[in-house]
């Protein structure tokens, strides 16, 4: 069994900004020289997440409405009025709720991936960033 891990970022300007990653995986699921195993996903910060989705514009639209109905920007987060300056309270919760890792099976140098899966970068935060995502490879 081969543990191999790489990194990489992504500049990123929030306001639920989505980046597709899947091509950069799938290039490091076959440059691992790997055939079978799992990809864990990580990305290190709160207010940022990594999940599988269906790539296309509508989707893209609603899942920026839909964070923005359930959780919205406002002044009131205690994040906000309890740290002078920080505006990034609902960030931080859709962070909580959409969690910051991901585990995908691969097996002949490939994800297992559905048809419409894509794995994507969805980033909360009130301003520009830059993201660190961890690719961990496990397998042999």
């Amino acid at each position: 069994m081969s543990v191999i891990t790489q990194q990489f970022s992504l500049d990123m300007q929030g306001a639920s900004q989505i980046e597709n990653v899947t091509a950069k995986i799938q290039d490091y699921v076959k440059e691992s020289e790997l055939t079978a195993g799992i990809v864990t996903l990580f990305i290190k910060h709160t207010t940022a997440s990594i999940m599988i989705f269906e790539d296309e514009p509508g989707l893209r639209a609603d899942t920026k409405d839909i964070w923005d109905t359930l959780i919205p920007a406002k002044p009131e987060w205690q994040h906000n009025t309890r740290n002078p300056g920080e505006t990034n309270g609902h960030s931080h919760l859709r962070g909580q709720i959409q969690g910051q890792s991901l585990t995908i099976p691969f097996t002949e140098q490939t994800l297992m991936l559905g048809t419409w899966q894509q794995i994507v970068v969805i980033d909360f935060d009130s301003c520009a960033r830059t993201r660190e995502i961890v690719v961990q490879i496990i397998g042999e």
